[in-house]
C-alpha cells in the first residue's frame, strides 16, 4: 500500500478511529479502508524516518495494516489512543526489518570471511621460496655451462643480448640460440621439479 496523503489521523478524529477499528475487528472492510485513508500518511512518515528506504516503508506500512486488521480486536482504549497503538505497531515491524537486515547483512559477511582464501603464514611462504630457490640452482646446474653463463649474465646480471654477446665474445645468433636453449631446459626442469 503506497501512503495516500489524505488523511492525518490527528487526535481531533480519535473517537471515529476507535469506532472504525472495533467495526475492522468485526471483519467491516469498509471501516478498515477508511482507517486506513485517516492514518496512513503518518503511519508511512514514521516507518520512512526509521528506515530511510521507501521501498522497505512501503512493505513495512503493508505489514503493519496486516497487522492492525488482525489485531484489531486487541484494541484497548486504556492503553493509549487508535494513532499511537497503530504507530507502535509501525515502529517495531520497522525496528524488526532494521534488526533483520543487520543479521542478513552479517550472515552474508561472515560467510564470505569463512570462505575467503586463507592468506599463506609467511613461514609457509619462505619455505616455498627456499623449495623454488634450490629447484632453480639444481635446475641450473644441469644446463650446460655456456647456457648456465649466458642465462646468468643476462637475467641476473642484467645485460642484454648484444652486451652479453660482447662480453664472452661471442657471435649474437649463437648467445640467443644458446639462451633460448638454456631457458627451455630450465622451465622443463623446473616445471617437473626435479632435483
Amino acid at each position: 500500500m503506497h501512503p495516500n496523503q489524505t488523511g492525518n489521523g490527528d487526535d481531533r478524529s480519535q473517537p471515529d478511529l476507535s469506532r472504525l477499528l472495533a467495526a475492522s475487528a468485526a471483519g467491516d472492510q469498509a471501516s478498515f479502508a477508511r482507517l486506513y485513508d485517516l492514518t496512513n500518511a503518518r503511519v508511512y512518515g514514521l516507518v520512512l524516518r526509521v528506515l530511510k528506504d521507501r521501498s522497505h516503508a512501503e512493505e513495512v506500512v503493508q505489514e503493519s495494516y496486516l497487522r492492525y486488521w488482525q489485531q484489531a480486536d486487541q484494541y484497548s482504549a486504556t492503553r493509549g489512543n487508535v494513532v499511537n497503538w497503530m504507530l507502535t505497531i509501525a515502529h517495531r515491524r520497522s525496528v524488526d526489518r532494521i534488526r533483520s537486515e543487520e543479521l542478513y547483512r552479517r550472515r552474508g559477511s561472515e560467510y564470505a570471511n569463512a570462505n575467503a582464501a586463507v592468506p599463506p603464514t609467511p613461514v609457509v611462504e619462505l619455505v616455498e621460496q627456499h623449495d623454488e630457490s634450490v629447484t632453480l640452482r639444481i635446475c641450473l646446474s644441469r644446463l650446460t655451462s655456456l647456457q648456465r653463463e649466458g642465462i646468468e649474465l643476462s637475467y641476473f646480471d642484467g645485460m642484454t643480448y648484444p652486451e652479453v654477446a660482447a662480453h664472452t665474445s661471442t657471435p649474437l645468433p649463437t648467445i640467443k640460440s644458446r639462451i633460448r636453449d638454456g631457458l627451455r631446459n630450465l622451465r622443463n626442469c623446473v616445471k617437473t621439479g626435479e632435483q
